[in-house]
């Protein structure tokens, strides 16, 4: 019987592995052989930005790197003795580790001990899936004691450092460790030791590199880090995208806006691994290539002379005059009025220095098209115009300035008392009373002194539609994120409109006085404002551009309803303003050959800058709007100075403009002198 059993037995036995070699052998073997390919995307370098003139004005700089990747069989445990290794031989920055980030150390260093940490009853509670781990880990957090992570040495917590960046991103992946300040000698030791360092490799990364330095920096914006990678705010939309979480995007203004450009195509990669998470082999699928290039609109050498001067300016007002103590910034816009190209787009602002306790100028050029102010009569070209356009007034029209005296209202005058003038003159002067009188008019009204001022209030509505038009109140549509609208006065009194034709109740952008006085200098149509002019292919020399893949064309946004003749008769006004004794800024432009046009402002405004202790103290604003030639315009300017002075100050404004405009056309002249040379 005893035989007969064991007999039976290893009948069975060997039945059954008949049975799995020969029946299941082809799926057994299959299963051994089974490989899995991964597919990995590695970042390249953002493409490169040029100025019109093709110099570089943003670059990438290589940078000496080390990376981790992690298999997919990896274990905690031994990546914490991975960074425990790189921690003796690299210094790391340590001042983001948190209490939490010693924890997840401590866990993976002691796992019998965190263990102990949960009860019998809570392990039964995860055992029968009434929890889940991520409850059980976050317990065994919470009762961790301070004694228990209090203890770790300089190394132990660069170590910890090391090990949270390695934990970032996915398996087969690379992950910076450090590629800012990596001495040779780190970069040795740890090409040394890479045997001993699974997972850990050298190579070569990018940073961003600004070869004008602050110059124009806050408008090309900034590039987020390694180890922040994506935006929280942004992931979904960039992991659609195709991003990894740790790749790094444009944050701010041109890097932002283009990122799609900048960002590059990545190199992709398929990992061959085995059913233990193992690679055997690595096959690249494409490779990649370098973010495409843009060609910015800005001439890079007019831009930094511009900035010269703001600031030289600014910081001469400041100590000659006393009244411009709550001055604090000053922009300048160049913009080709046919295009919208912008030939340079400046801003400077005096803040302190938080250290030496000093004042300082900084860049200031997103306050182009993120601040608004009340700019004051640069806008009677648009009153003007509005003024025709309703049958306010007509070419020719004559009115008398003099004192308007309202019921129950302070007098109302121009700066000057200048009789009767007709429109031209009351551009040349900068008459507020014909603008007053033409947007009464306006309003069905009329005045009679000492009288009331009844109004027709659609008229705010007209006058606002019509400023549109201009540009004036709307968005420009520049190239660049967060450009505000200005603000627009809420109230609608008979005194606020009369305010609102000398620009001195809504409030405006720099940007958008220059898309205004442009749409006037190019006969009537409102272009889009744009800083990239080309997209290009990369190359490979530094110093070389690519053949072009697109080319920004002009944009008309839309086209004055308005007559030509019209706006030939407000552009003589203009020229008036420069050319012609009485002029506003004759005195500053007399006898420039470059035959110049424009118009001065100045508006009664209240100060609500950095100091909110000073907030309401009445203050001046500066501006001035101008284009030249002035029979074929191929330059406008926009120049805004707010908060220029308490009570009166200088024409810094002017100063300012004269000194662009000169600066402009000089260097226009230099360069045309050099290429007459260089084919001579």
């Amino acid at each position: 019987m005893l035989f007969f059993a064991v007999f039976l037995l290893f009948s069975i036995l060997i039945l059954r592995l008949g049975e799995i070699q020969i029946v299941f052998g082809d799926d057994f073997k299959r299963e051994l052989q089974r490989t899995e390919d991964v597919t990995v995307s590695n970042p390249v370098p953002r493409g490169k930005m040029f100025d019109r003139n093709g110099n570089v004005i943003v670059d990438n700089k290589p940078l000496n790197a080390i990376t981790y990747t992690k298999q997919q069989n990896t274990t905690q445990k031994e990546m914490v003795e991975t960074a425990e290794k790189l921690a003796k031989i690299i210094k790391v920055d340590t001042s983001k580790v948190r209490d939490r980030d010693k924890k997840d150390f401590w866990i993976v260093q002691h796992p019998k001990a965190a263990k102990q940490l949960i009860t019998k009853k809570e392990w039964t509670l995860y055992d029968n899936k009434k929890w889940d781990y991520k409850k059980i880990y976050q317990l065994q957090l919470d009762r961790i004691k301070d004694s228990k992570i209090n203890h770790y040495s300089k190394q132990d917590i660069r170590a910890i450092a090391i090990f949270k960046k390695m934990n970032n991103g996915y398996a087969l992946a690379p992950q910076i460790v450090k590629n800012k300040g990596v001495t040779p000698q780190e970069f040795a030791a740890v090409s040394e030791n890479l045997e001993n360092l699974p997972g850990v490799d050298t190579t070569t990364d990018w940073d961003r590199k600004y070869v004008l330095g602050d110059t124009l920096k806050t408008i090309i914006g900034n590039v987020s880090f390694a180890e922040e990678g994506l935006p929280k705010e942004s992931l979904d939309k960039y992991m659609a995208l195709d991003y990894s979480r740790n790749d790094r995007v444009g944050k701010s203004y041109l890097e932002y806006q283009y990122e799609d450009v900048l960002h590059g195509k990545k190199a992709k990669v398929i990992n061959k691994t085995d059913k233990a998470g193992n690679v055997i082999s690595q096959q690249v699928v494409s490779e990649g290539e370098r973010g495409k290039d843009l060609v910015l609109t800005i001439d890079a050498e007019l831009q930094k002379k511009v900035e010269k001067i703001i600031e030289n300016e600014m910081w001469k007002a400041k100590r000659q005059y006393s009244t411009t103590g709550l001055m604090d910034r000053a922009f300048v816009i160049l913009m080709d009025p046919h295009t919208g190209e912008i030939l340079s787009l400046a801003g400077k602002q005096i803040v302190r220095d938080e250290d030496t306790g000093r004042l300082k100028m900084q860049d200031y050029a997103q306050g182009t098209f993120t601040t608004s102010y009340n700019v004051g009569s640069a806008v009677k070209g648009a009153t003007v115009l509005t003024g025709y356009k309703t049958g306010a007034i007509q070419p020719g029209t004559t009115q008398v300035d003099e004192p308007l005296r309202i019921l129950n209202t302070p007098v109302k005058k121009s700066w000057k008392t200048f009789g009767r003038i007709n429109d031209l003159t009351a551009l040349q002067v900068s008459s507020n009373v014909y603008m007053w009188k033409t947007v009464i008019a306006m309003a069905h009204s009329h005045y009679v002194p000492n009288g009331p001022l009844p109004i027709d209030k659609t008229a705010f509505d007209t006058l606002r539609r019509s400023f549109s038009q201009f540009g004036l109140g709307v968005r420009t549509g520049i190239d660049l994120p967060n450009e505000m609208s200005g603000f627009p006065g809420p109230d609608r009194t008979s005194g606020l409109l009369l305010d609102l034709a000398i620009g001195q109740y809504d409030t405006y952008t720099p940007i958008q006085l220059a898309q205004y006085v442009s749409t006037i200098a190019n006969g009537g149509y409102r272009m889009q404002p744009h800083l990239v002019k080309e997209i290009r292919e990369p190359v490979m020399d530094k110093a070389e551009e690519g053949p072009v893949i697109e080319e920004i064309q002009p944009n008309v946004l839309n086209r004055l309803d308005m007559k030509a003749e019209w706006i030939k008769r407000v552009q003589e006004g203009f020229r008036m303003v420069m050319q012609t004794r009485n002029g506003t800024a004759y005195s500053f432009f007399q006898g420039a050959k470059y035959n110049p046009a424009g118009k001065t402002g100045t508006a009664q405004a209240f100060y609500y800058g950095s100091d909110r202790s000073r907030w309401g103290t009445p203050v001046m604003n500066l501006s001035l709007v101008g284009f030249a030639p002035y029979d074929d315009p191929e330059v406008a300017m926009a120049v805004v100075v707010p908060w220029a002075y308490q009570g009166t100050g200088p024409a810094i404004n002017d100063e300012i403009g004269k000194r662009v405009l000169n600066t402009y056309f000089n260097l226009k002249k230099q360069r045309s002198m050099k290429n007459t040379t260089a084919i001579q």
